[in-house]
C-alpha cells in the first residue's frame, strides 16, 4: 500500500517499515496486532488554536492531552481538538489515520516529552490499518518536533 505518508517518510529517507493490519476495535488490539506496546503507538492529534491556526501533538497510546498544560506552553487561554472534517481538510487525512507525514498542511509538531527516547515507536501510517515503524528519535528530529510534557497517564 502506498499512501502520501509512506511516500514522505520513503522520500526523506528515514529507516523504516510499514505494517498494515487492518481494521480494529481499540487501541489496545492496535498494539496486538501491529506487534507493539500500546505506550509505544503515537496518536497524532490536530489541535485547534484559532481560525486557521492548527497544530500537532504526538501522545503516547497509554496517555491523553494534559489540556491545562497544553494551554500553558502556547500561552493560550482556548485550544480544542479539531473536528473530523477541519482534520481532514488541513492534513488530507480522516481521524483514525492522521499522521504528521505527508500531510496537506505542513504544521507545527509538539511531541510528548519521552517520545525520542522511547525506541521503535509507530504512527499512523495515513490509512485505516496502516501503520510506520521507526524510531522515536527519528521521529521528533525529522518533524523538529518540540518536546514537552502535555500529556497524563489515561
Amino acid at each position: 500500500m502506498e499512501t502520501p505518508a509512506i511516500a514522505a517518510v520513503t522520500a526523506a529517507g528515514l529507516a523504516h517499515r510499514v505494517v498494515t493490519y487492518g481494521r480494529v476495535r481499540d487501541l489496545d488490539e492496535a498494539a496486538a496486532k501491529r506487534g507493539i506496546a500500546v505506550d509505544r503507538i503515537i496518536k497524532t492529534l490536530v489541535i485547534r488554536r484559532g481560525d486557521d491556526d492548527y497544530l500537532f501533538v504526538l501522545v503516547p497510546g497509554d496517555r491523553v492531552i494534559d489540556w491545562p498544560r497544553l494551554r500553558a506552553h502556547l500561552g493560550v487561554t482556548r485550544v480544542s481538538l479539531a473536528d473530523a472534517d477541519d482534520a481532514l481538510a488541513v492534513t488530507g487525512y480522516p481521524r483514525g489515520a492522521i499522521t504528521p507525514f505527508g500531510s496537506r498542511t505542513r504544521l507545527p509538531v509538539i511531541a510528548d516529552e519521552g517520545i525520542g527516547a522511547m525506541g521503535e515507536v509507530s504512527v499512523g501510517g495515513g490509512a485505516h490499518g496502516v501503520a510506520i515503524h521507526l524510531e522515536g528519535a527519528i521521529l521528533v528530529e525529522h518533524l523538529e518536533a518540540q518536546t514537552v510534557r502535555v500529556t497524563r497517564p489515561r
